[in-house]
């Protein structure tokens, strides 16, 4: 049974994003290979983890958006290059909570400048007034998902 519908991948917004997301993800995962030894995802979890500190690895992946397995091996990777700790949650002994080691501090700080130099050449060709406007609508989209990911088509 053939379709005559097409996407119009020129259009076709989680297409596009996804796209740019892989190039970017690629991209950056190269240069941080090369400079820090460490990957994109990796790096979300450090990048994270700077931000919000003694939290527990499913809090992670829902801000990350990472699933439970890739959060795992990074967490693993990380932890066991020093760069974090992981600890008995004193609010409840059956979960556990992360957190920066001095040395994944250090290595986020060395990080973050090359995170921030890349984010500002993507930027480059946009004004403030359009940054801005992306960064509203990229909230917009995100408040979506969920709704997005609710539908369940009756095929």
């Amino acid at each position: 049974m053939s379709s005559d519908a097409q996407l119009d991948l020129a259009r076709y917004v989680p297409g596009l994003l996804t796209f740019l997301t892989n190039k970017l993800g690629t991209g950056a995962s190269q240069c941080y290979r090369k400079h820090f030894g460490i990957g994109v995802v990796e790096w979300r979890m450090l990048s994270m983890l700077a931000v919000e500190s003694d939290i527990t690895a499913n809090r992670i992946c829902q801000v990350v958006g990472l699933d439970k397995s890739a959060a795992s091996r990074s967490l693993q990777t990380l932890e066991a290059a020093g760069h974090i700790r992981s600890q008995v949650d004193p609010r409840d002994a059956r979960r556990y909570t992360i957190s920066l080691t001095d040395s994944g501090q250090a290595l986020h700080d060395r990080v973050i400048k090359v995170a921030l130099e890349r984010e500002r050449r993507l930027l480059g060709d946009l004004s403030p007034q359009e940054v801005d406007t992306l960064i509203d609508l990229l909230g917009r989209l995100q408040r979506q998902v969920g709704h997005v990911n609710d539908y369940d088509p009756a095929v």
